[in-house]
């Protein structure tokens, strides 16, 4: 629609529009055309002209320049290019796992990340030695309608939709992955649906249900990267969602382990997670998929509750009064100093990079290139001074398996997602996915073997004396 004002505004006025006081009928057109297009996807402001080069009908993002059509996608091409090669996420040689939920976010990732491969073949084509080689991209859908309750025939149909924005790119797609989220409980679909629900009704938070949904979800595509070969999973998280995530965070008191997930690049997982959208707006991205009629599938999105739904709200209100307010709460989130495993180690893993840019990284220094944080079991948020101590001191007085369990998870999932009861949590733990609680399993072997050791040193000692 709005490409469609566009095309009529070079037609009608040269290409530059006439000026405020245009009385022509098709100039009028155009701009409530226009206009229309930008209230659908988020009351954007409309310029009249593009400020960049000088167009037709503009759309102007966030309060800032007025661009059209061509020069507005330029922009977001530019800013996502910009943030994957500055921070060194993607090596010639890497497979990267693109999260697709069928949003504009993790949509316009797709675009964008086939259209560099694209363009990184053609170099490649055409390069006399062809030494590098072209990384690879396959794409993950997490498939939670286990707990939806919409019919199952517009599941299968909007999944089936999910596989066919896939299928519609021309080359480069390495794999589709669709991946139920009970899958990472169990392979038998039936005990992994069972082992889901009777978890998720234990938490009587609605906020901890959630959150622990989410920690699900990032197993799960944790699962299908190394199950498949995959170096990176590029996530779409854009400035919108990090600022609800860094209010959220800021009311569940999760403030000492904010910076890990506000970061371009996240290597505390074992596969690294990288989030190139990080400096666009949610409106920018809905817009240039009405722009480039690009397909989404956002049927089977659940709805956020308690605290995330609050936020959510909020910032929705912020972004009606003045979008760059989004903006303002993620660069203020930026200041907080980063964890070491927020960006990858210099041993030779920039030698791909140009020279320009490798010293930035290669500046690392030894200390904090060591990764030592101590990771919830759940979340994997680190812990801070007051949660080691609390862990130390259990380890020390640990008797059951299940206080290693509970002081190996942070304090928001303490709260907020294990029940209440020794007994509940006892069960609760052995709903988990193996994933998580065979780390734990490892700690609590060594934890009584060592503990055995030093009961039997005491018993020789005392024998000596005697």
């Amino acid at each position: 629609m709005a490409a469609a004002a566009a095309a009529a505004a070079s037609s009608s006025c040269g290409g530059a529009g006439c000026g405020p006081h245009c009385s022509s009928s098709s100039a009028a057109a155009v701009e409530d055309a226009a206009a229309a297009a930008a209230e659908k996807v988020g009351r954007l402001s409309l310029s009249r002209e593009c400020g960049k080069c000088g167009g037709g009908a503009a759309v102007a993002v966030a309060g800032g320049l007025g661009l059209c059509g061509e020069c507005f996608r330029a922009n977001l091409l530019g800013k996502f290019k910009l943030a994957v090669t500055s921070n060194a996420m993607v090596r010639p040689t890497d497979s990267v796992l693109l999260a697709f939920s069928g949003g504009p976010a993790s949509r316009v990732a797709l675009q964008f990340i086939h259209e560099m491969r694209c363009k990184a073949i053609e170099s490649w084509d055409v390069s006399n030695s062809q030494a590098l080689p072209v990384f690879g991209v396959g794409v993950a859908f997490v498939d939670e309608s286990v707990l939806c309750s919409k019919p199952r025939d517009e599941i299968e149909m909007a999944i089936e939709d999910i596989r066919s924005i896939v299928s519609s790119l021309s080359t480069g797609v390495k794999a589709m992955h669709i991946a139920r989220l009970e899958d990472v409980f169990s392979t038998e679909s039936e005990d992994g649906e069972r082992r889901l629900r009777e978890a998720v009704d234990m938490i009587g938070d609605d906020t901890g249900r959630e959150d622990f949904l989410r920690c699900l979800r990032m197993l799960s595509l944790q699962k299908i990267a190394m199950e498949n070969g995959y170096a990176k999973i590029m996530l779409g998280s854009c400035a919108s969602a990090i600022a609800c995530h860094v209010l959220s965070a800021t009311v569940k008191g999760q403030g000492y382990s904010l910076p890990a997930d506000v970061q371009y690049v996240d290597t505390r997982w074992e596969v690294p997670v990288v989030l190139p959208l990080r400096d666009c707006l949610a409106q920018e991205l809905t817009l240039l998929c009405e722009l480039d009629s690009l397909k989404t599938q956002q049927h089977l999105d659940r709805p956020s509750n308690g605290i995330n739904s609050l936020v959510a709200s909020f910032i929705k209100r912020l972004r009606e009064e003045n979008p760059s307010r989004e903006h303002t709460i993620v660069r203020t989130a930026q200041k907080l100093k980063p964890f070491c495993f927020n960006k990858f180690s210099a041993d030779g893993y920039h030698d791909f990079l140009p020279s320009r840019l490798r010293p930035k990284f290669q500046k690392v220094d030894s200390d904090e290139s060591t990764f030592s944080e101590i990771l919830c079991l759940m979340c994997g948020s680190p812990f801070s001074e007051s949660e080691l101590q609390n862990l130390e001191s259990t380890k020390h007085k640990a008797q059951k398996k299940i206080d290693l369990y509970t002081a190996h998870c942070c304090q928001s999932c303490y709260f907020q997602i294990l029940p209440a009861g020794e007994n509940l949590n006892e069960h609760f733990f052995s709903l988990l996915p193996k994933l998580w609680t065979g780390k734990m399993d490892t700690i609590s072997d060594s934890h009584s073997l060592l503990r055995d050791q030093i009961e039997e040193y005491l018993l020789e000692e005392n024998d000596d004396e005697n």
